[in-house]
């Protein structure tokens, strides 16, 4: 999604998203939260790091406060920014999503008009199966649970889903603070499905699970033809990413 730098830090530096060249070193030796009249901060010392806009790192929960702080906690000599996914969507809802909500509900929204969960397979016939199996109950629970009821088609020629179903997915968008928003317009083009982002927002999917249903045709190849060791590093990354942003929902519960 435009409006929000992927957790990768090698996919932001190809989509602008640069750290800075020069090493940082760690300046502090105690990592803590603090509860203020604002929310939970990270302290550094005692003191609250800021964001690259120069706002303080303050999270809704002590959970989330807690997930980010256990980065900074985790670095070593020199600041590592690759290994704190949860810093950056914390300081990409607070510099960046705050101010453009409606964007990324609409980017979000966007998604379900083209569902990965809603364009199968004409063949083979195993693939066919597995997708009817594995991803129907989804369609379902979205039609159920959220009121978004999402049409399914063959191939992939592109079908208008109902204007009321997506116009229904950026309500659902915009009923989130900016944080859990950040972590749902992450996760949607990750998973490719408005509908899993969602499941995986509301607890209702682990991230592996969500990812893995998100990838049943990719598996489906890498068992007909072996798994390329490139793909499977990225493929490892990817899963990651969204194993991190369970955690990082089940935290702005806490």
């Amino acid at each position: 999604m435009s409006h929000i730098p992927p957790l990768d830090p090698m996919v932001a530096a190809r989509k602008g998203f640069r750290e800075s060249e020069e090493r940082l070193k760690r300046f502090w030796t105690a990592v803590d939260v603090a509860l203020g009249d604002d929310g939970w901060s990270v302290t550094l010392d005692g003191r609250t790091p800021k964001t690259p806009a120069h706002a303080k790192l303050t999270l809704p929960t002590e959970g989330s406060a807690r997930l980010v702080a256990e980065e900074w906690s985790a670095q070593g000599e020199f600041i590592e920014p690759g290994t704190m996914p949860a810093t950056r969507l914390a300081s990409t809802a607070i510099d960046r999503v705050s101010q453009t909500r409606e964007p990324v509900a609409d980017e979000i929204a966007a998604y379900a008009g083209s569902d990965a969960l809603c364009y199968l397979a004409e063949h083979p016939t195993p693939l066919v199966t597995r997708q009817a199996r594995e991803w129907a109950p989804w369609r379902d629970w979205a039609a159920n649970e959220l009121g978004v009821a999402l049409e399914p088609a063959e191939g992939i020629v592109h079908r208008a889903q109902d204007p009321a179903a997506i116009a229904r997915v950026r309500d659902l968008a915009l009923s989130l603070d900016d944080f859990a928003l950040t972590g749902l317009a992450t996760a949607v083009p990750l998973l490719g499905s408005a509908i899993l982002g969602l499941a995986l927002q509301r607890g209702a999917l682990s991230g592996g699970a969500a990812f893995d249903l998100s990838r049943l045709e990719e598996v489906f190849q890498e068992e007909q033809w072996g798994i390329d060791a490139d793909n499977a590093e990225r493929t490892a990354l990817r899963r990651a990413e969204a194993v991190l942003l369970e955690r990082w929902f089940k935290a702005l519960e806490s």
